[in-house]
């Protein structure tokens, strides 16, 4: 059996008892560890009043040690180490489920102690498990502490699924909101948008969708300062903000849309659909957006290689120019095709370019397509959950028969919203630009990477071989723009990082076709 602390001395006399100290923490959100510190002073204390030095101290803050836990315990892996090593001649913890909230744990602890001839001290009783009173008594604590962690974690999701069907928010604050609590209560009051963050949040949509990278808005986000307190604004930050349902007014459950919230949306649905068609495209990069400093590279094509490889930015004889990736089958001085590039693009901007998207009526119709999927979606899976519940009398709810006949029925009508939905959604930059007398000015206006994203949506760049060397005019045929309205055009995606061309040929700058000019 257990015994008191303050007796040890008499059961093993002589005996220097050297403590590792452990403690451990399941929620920190504030990463301040305040609950650890508290268990390990009151380990201290113990250990003082009972001359026991302390060799170590462990703490795992905000580890859960559960079955269910997601993240490893390194300080409970470096205890078991410690033990194993001989380092101490007993472990000192608060209680029995700072320990383990899992058999295995348990028993991974249990025998690394009898191993080593380790006491276990928590409740303020000393077990030695080399004992089988003493393993029965630490078997039953640790069942309990495993129960413990079950039902707190089925009561969490009884709350989570209970939250989610009435639409109302779970869980951590999503940046940019702020939640209003009841004083006396502590129920939930209302979730709202925060008044200086959300404003940044619908920045960053709205930049994206204007065809910024996530790359430029990151660099720009910390120059301001940090994304809260204490914490800079990282990259995975923004890439998860981009993506999450829930600044569009959705509450999501087990990563799937489930209703609409209760809390008011800092973006528009169809400014959140403009951006995931950007940021799941599966061609962009990555890892980062790098900045880039040219209008054209990657993005116009060589016309002479069948495989149309895209052009890249050389430096020779003191000027930059545009040359196939592939080799010199095509080569043309920066300056002269961005010019001849830009001047046809505003042109087409000004008088082409509103018939080559969709109207405002298409608009709309998207909009009543996307409300009208959401409805029927929620009315399939209603009448599956009433078909898996069954009444006293042993009947579902809902036949098997009847549930097939519904779903025959609505899955084409799914369909068909789901195909109105997927329609070309127009950057507000194109839609500023689209018609402008004044499009020269907002052109210049842009930056780069705004500019390479009109690009992108609106001309195919092929550049061709040149009558003969030494050319210094752009000749009928030199340059193909295919524009939005055109045949044959192809909204070109962002290349893909690590997408490396072939190796270019080993040929002297005199064999070019295209040799640069003086």
């Amino acid at each position: 059996m257990p015994i008191a602390p303050e007796y040890l001395h008499l059961v093993h006399p002589g005996v220097e008892f050297t403590a590792l100290l452990y403690g451990r923490a399941s929620r920190d959100p504030k990463k301040k560890g305040r609950s650890v510190e508290d268990q390990l002073g009151t380990g201290i204390e113990l250990c003082d009043a009972y001359g026991w030095p302390i060799a170590e101290t462990f703490k795992d803050i905000d580890r859960s040690a559960s079955r269910h836990a997601r993240r490893p315990r390194d300080d409970f892996e470096a205890l078991i180490n410690a033990i194993e090593a001989g380092r101490g001649r007993i472990v000192v913890a608060f209680e029995a489920s700072r320990y383990y909230r899992d058999i295995e744990a348990y028993i991974r602890l249990r025998n690394a102690c009898m191993a080593a001839n380790v006491l276990l001290c928590y409740n303020g009783q000393v077990y030695d498990l080399s004992k089988r009173e003493d393993r029965k008594a630490t078997a039953q604590d640790a069942i309990a502490a495993e129960d413990e962690a079950e039902g707190i974690r089925d009561r969490l999701l009884r709350t989570a699924r209970s939250t989610a069907a009435k639409g109302a928010p779970h869980g951590r604050v999503l940046y940019g909101y702020a939640r209003r609590y009841d004083p006396d209560s502590g129920d939930l009051i209302e979730q709202y948008k925060h008044p200086t963050r959300a404003p940044l949040v619908h920045e960053a949509f709205q930049r994206i969708a204007a065809g910024e990278t996530e790359y430029s808005i990151i660099q720009d986000f910390r120059s301001r300062g940090e994304r809260l307190p204490g914490v800079e604004w990282r990259y995975y930050h923004l890439r998860n903000m981009l993506r999450n349902p829930g600044y569009a007014g959705h509450r999501v459950y087990q990563g799937k849309i489930l209703r609409e919230g209760t809390w008011p949306p800092i973006v528009s649905q169809e400014l959140f659909d403009q951006v995931q068609q950007i940021v799941k495209d599966p061609s962009r990069l990555t890892t980062k957006d790098w900045s880039v400093k040219y209008l054209l590279s990657g993005i116009a094509r060589c016309g002479v290689c069948e495989h149309r490889p895209h052009l890249r930015v050389v430096k020779t004889r003191g000027f930059r120019a545009y040359q196939c990736s592939d080799g010199y089958h095509t080569m043309m001085r920066v300056t002269m095709l961005q010019a001849y590039v830009e001047q046809a693009l505003l042109e087409w901007l000004k008088l082409r370019a509103a018939d080559a998207f969709r109207t405002d009526d298409q608009q709309e119709q998207a909009a009543k397509a996307r409300t009208r999927l959401a409805a029927l979606k929620q009315q399939l899976d209603e009448a599956r959950e009433k078909a898996g519940t069954f009444g006293e009398d042993g009947r579902p709810g809902l036949s098997v028969d009847s549930l097939a006949a519904l779903e025959e029925r609505l899955m084409p009508m799914i369909d068909a919203a789901e195909a109105e939905t997927h329609v070309m959604q127009v950057p507000p930059l194109l839609k500023g630009l689209v018609g402008a007398d004044d499009v020269e000015e907002r052109w210049d206006g842009l930056t780069v990477e705004q500019q390479r994203a009109v690009v992108r949506q609106c001309v195919n760049v092929d550049l061709n071989r040149a009558r003969t060397r030494g050319v210094r005019t752009i000749e009928p045929g030199r340059v193909t723009l295919t524009f939005a309205d055109e045949p044959g055009f192809r909204a070109r995606p962002r290349r893909a990082r690590g997408n490396v061309p072939a190796p270019r040929p080993e040929r002297s700058l005199a064999q070019a076709d295209d040799p640069p000019a003086g």
